[in-house]
């Protein structure tokens, strides 16, 4: 039996170390975020994918001259503080931020933001579309770039703000590991940017880890660690929030339980260019005109959205997402449903198949809505989720579905960056190859106009044509919607990134 006092001593040490692992421990787990991952990063390489989920971590690792302002489509600096345009819209000049250093500590310079974009530019990478319109890059002075384009495109500051825009890399890392591959087999899963965070681990299927870069040039960011499981399964993302084990579900969460969330969890929303749209291939049932009136009367989107998504969906009011264009005169969807079923019982049996993009959540949920709206006006309509990749090669496709279910959103948040992806005769995503000659007149007119009312007036009546015919059929435009701790804010969320894209250098807790 130990003495009075000595005991005393022991256990008053005991309870301070207990209390002091109770102080310690919340101010580990504040020292890093936790985000997962529902989709495996293919790349790394900010030129050569055009990833989705890992989209925050690329944009958090490496910075571009511009970038969208959060929670808005407005352009703002980052390496470059300040820009001019001259006035035949062909040459902009860049003033760069002074005392930027990449990652390995050597200091960026105007020559080498030139030589990251000639990277981009010349080396047949996935994303050098971005730079195809630019004749020259040139340093002026070591913090001042010259970019000439071909001709004016009133669209490229946009698409120099885009979420896949060009991005700035070592000089040194571009040299060193440069095997006739202009570094894309060691940029795919290394990195060297200029970044709020350095890529610190990269464990394909497993997890990726970020760390603050304490020599950032901007504001440092609030974790020092960003830690990103790769979690495929919705369900476990949302078990491991809920055990405290993440610290939020940055896409997926089912909208129909966002009501019943505990108490410990919140749910932040903001606007999205995540379009869901329909498009009819050439020779399906819409291509009659009294067909197509009743199947757009039968899925009218007012009929379902709100009851389907409540807040977090509206109904879409062109083939433009609204923070894109939001039209003078918005789509006018038919609603005769009593003529849409005689329509139907005249013209004998009409059947459609629907294609869904992927086999997420929100496209079975739509896809199941235009299934049971169909029915109501006597239309047997099956749906299906096409393997990946798949949607981009329907125009190939033996056998493709009459109806593509996709989210149609942009790059950049320019009108120009929506209609030539998805509406004219050679835009690359075209899913059917299918576009009117006056529309695709209307929308090269647009593009060599400034932000004025003309330029959205081209577009929006190019757009109704679209419509018209049956070849794009926008339903409803979701909301980024992101369910985390509900210690954690200011997520940083802008609309054109995709959905659940959280800026890590901006999350505080």
């Amino acid at each position: 039996m130990l003495p009075g006092g000595f005991a005393f001593a022991v256990s008053r040490t005991i309870a301070c170390v207990f209390a002091a692992a109770l102080i310690v421990q919340p101010v580990a787990a504040q020292e890093v975020l936790r985000v997962p991952l529902l989709t495996d990063i293919a790349t790394f390489d900010p030129d050569n994918g055009f990833e989705i989920g890992a989209m925050s971590a690329i944009n958090n690792v490496y910075e571009g001259l511009v970038q969208y302002e959060p929670g808005t489509v407005k352009v703002v600096g980052r390496l470059a503080h300040s820009w001019e345009v001259s006035d035949d819209g062909r040459e902009y000049v860049f003033r760069l931020v002074d005392g930027v250093k990449f990652h390995d500590g050597t200091e960026m310079s105007a020559s080498d933001v030139v030589a990251s974009f000639d990277r981009r530019k010349d080396g047949k990478l996935a994303l050098s579309y971005f730079l195809s319109n630019v004749e020259k890059l040139e340093p002026v002075d070591r913090l001042t770039l010259k970019i000439v384009l071909r001709r004016a495109q009133p669209s490229f500051i946009d698409s120099l703000a885009s979420p896949w825009g060009p991005k700035v890399i070592s000089p040194r890392a571009l040299a060193e590991h440069d095997k006739g591959d202009r570094a894309t087999g060691w940029l795919g899963e290394h990195a060297d940017g200029t970044g709020p965070y350095a890529l610190a681990e990269f464990s394909r299927g497993d997890r990726y880890v970020l760390k603050r870069n304490d020599e950032y040039w901007g504001q440092k960011a609030f974790f020092p660690e960003v830690q990103i499981p790769v979690v495929p399964d919705i369900g476990q993302q949302i078990l491991q929030l809920r055990a405290g084990d993440i610290d939020a579900v940055p896409t997926g969460y089912p909208i129909a339980q966002l009501g019943g969330i505990p108490s410990d969890l919140a749910v932040s929303a903001a606007p999205s260019v995540s379009l869901y749209t329909l498009f009819a291939k050439p020779g399906s049932p819409l291509d009659d005109p009294e067909i197509r009136q009743a199947v757009l009367t039968a899925i009218n989107p007012a009929l379902w959205a709100e009851d389907a998504f409540g807040q977090y969906a509206t109904v879409a009011r062109s083939v433009y997402p609204r923070v894109v264009l939001d039209p003078g005169r918005p789509l006018v969807f038919p609603v005769d449903m009593e003529r849409a079923k005689a329509i139907v019982a005249r013209r004998g049996p009409v059947s459609l198949v629907i294609g869904q993009h992927s086999a997420s959540p929100g496209y079975q949920k739509i896809s199941g809505l235009l299934i049971a709206q169909l029915a109501s006006i006597g239309v047997k309509a099956t749906s299906y989720a096409l393997p990946p990749g798949a949607a981009f090669n329907l125009k190939e496709a033996t056998s493709p579905p009459d109806l593509l279910l996709t989210i149609a959103g942009p790059d950049a948040a320019h009108p120009e960056n929506q209609a030539k992806a998805f509406f004219t005769k050679d835009a690359p995503v075209n899913f059917f190859g299918r576009s009117i000659g006056q529309a695709d007149r209307l929308i090269e007119e647009a593009g060599s106009l400034g932000s004025d009312a003309r330029r959205n007036e081209l577009y929006e009546q190019a757009g109704q044509m679209i419509f018209d015919a049956g070849i794009a059929i926008p339903l409803v435009e979701m909301q980024d919607v992101v369910v985390h701790a509900n210690d954690i804010r200011d997520f940083g969320l802008r609309p054109v990134y995709p959905p659940g894209n959280i800026d890590y250098e901006s999350v505080r807790r």
